[in-house]
């Protein structure tokens, strides 16, 4: 484990010169058991896909860490909250899964072979140990830039908690990581909230044709750094509203809403996720927000509306107080932000029941969103934290 004693998870690579599909077969098997349990034909843990670390056939000696590997299982017992994440990348994407088990027995042997790609027994392929994986969520997505970018922000617990860097230090796979925001990937609110109750494979299949205006995004709107800042789910969601956007914008026919309803989930996932960050460490009673008669923690990891946002964020002056001193741009977050929320949310609420918002309506909250004639809000909100 890592001296720091922080919470270690797993980064591993697939060999594109033997494992060319991995990935692609891995998520064959989870959606094909995300379908069956749409159809009620099966259970929500019967839904999972076993992933081998393959053993190269020039080694002969056992993993040099295997043991460590095993024993972060340990974590993962009935009733644990513990997110446990592979991070898994062929140097082009980076895809990060939630663990459920770890075993060095060969699940081929298990009658598990309905949750094993065929490729592992057609091919002979030997494994130091398997993973079961739950889920699995695309970060980045055929741009090594991003991925590098992504990969930095793991620390390597065996290499003096130094960022992961596809440079250096890739040995002794998987490594042994950790994040300093410790993020969870698989939180059963935010999915709710943002897929509608589905798996973030399936969210992410649904997506998939975005990957190149995200590029174009990065680099020719936000830029790298504050690309990368945003949650991958909240990219996806703007690259979704903008190809949207561009595709339609001059068919007056056609209902430019689901813009907007993008848009608004991108600001709402990312402000609830850098409200939790600048509450973390603050007073008990700055935490604390009224909600619907209700007193709640605003740091829980509940996800917030972006009108509950809005009065939360300037509601309380000791509050605003401690959020301009704990979060870069605290002052714009606390002061400008606010506003910015309250007009989203008055087109969100009117798109979310199933009212057409007017096209001059979308086409203003693009523009202050993504940024067209002035400095975009989510581009601002990409540079808090």
């Amino acid at each position: 484990m890592s001296a720091t004693n922080r919470t270690c998870h797993l980064l591993g690579v697939w060999n594109p010169s033997y494992e060319a599909d991995a990935m692609e077969a891995h998520l064959e098997v989870l959606l094909r058991h995300a379908r069956a349990h749409r159809a009620e034909a099966s259970d929500d843990e019967d839904v999972y896909v076993w992933w081998g670390k393959v053993r190269s056939s020039n080694r002969q000696q056992p993993m040099a860490h295997l043991d460590q590997i095993l024993a972060l299982d340990e974590l993962l017992g009935d009733g644990s909250e513990h997110e446990l994440h592979l991070y898994l990348t062929d140097y082009r994407s980076l895809y990060v899964a939630h663990v459920a088990e770890i075993t060095s027995g060969n699940v081929l042997d298990d009658d598990e072979d309905d949750h094993v790609p065929a490729y592992y027994r057609e091919a002979a392929l030997s494994c130091d140990c398997w993973f079961r994986l739950f889920d699995i969520r695309r970060v980045v997505a055929d741009d090594t830039l991003a991925v590098i970018a992504e990969l930095k922000k793991l620390r390597n617990a065996h290499y003096h908690d130094r960022p992961v860097s596809l440079y250096g230090g890739m040995v002794d796979l998987p490594l042994l990581v950790w994040r300093k925001d410790d993020l969870r990937w698989f939180d059963a609110d935010l999915r709710k909230r943002y897929t509608n109750g589905r798996f973030w494979a399936e969210f992410d299949a649904e997506q998939g044709g975005n990957a190149a205006m995200q590029g174009e995004l990065r680099d020719h709107r936000f830029g790298p750094s504050l690309w990368g800042a945003l949650d991958p789910a909240a990219r996806s969601f703007v690259a979704t509203a903008e190809q949207i956007f561009r595709a339609h914008h001059r068919d007056a026919a056609f209902d430019l809403s689901p813009v907007a309803v993008n848009l608004s989930r991108a600001l709402e996932l990312q402000v609830n996720r850098l409200l939790r960050t600048g509450l973390a460490k603050a007073p008990p009673i700055l935490r604390m927000h009224n909600v619907e008669g209700r007193s709640c923690d605003l740091a829980s990891g509940a996800n917030w509306t972006l009108g509950t946002l809005a009065d939360a964020i300037d509601g309380d002056a000791e509050r605003v107080a401690w959020l301009n001193e704990h979060l870069r741009k605290g002052r714009w977050f606390t002061g400008s932000l606010p506003a910015v929320l309250r007009m989203v949310s008055h087109v969100r609420n009117a798109a979310a029941h199933t009212e057409a918002v007017p096209r001059e309506e979308v086409v203003r909250l693009r523009a202050q969103l993504v940024g067209v004639g002035c400095v975009g809000a989510l581009v601002e909100l990409a540079g808090v934290g």
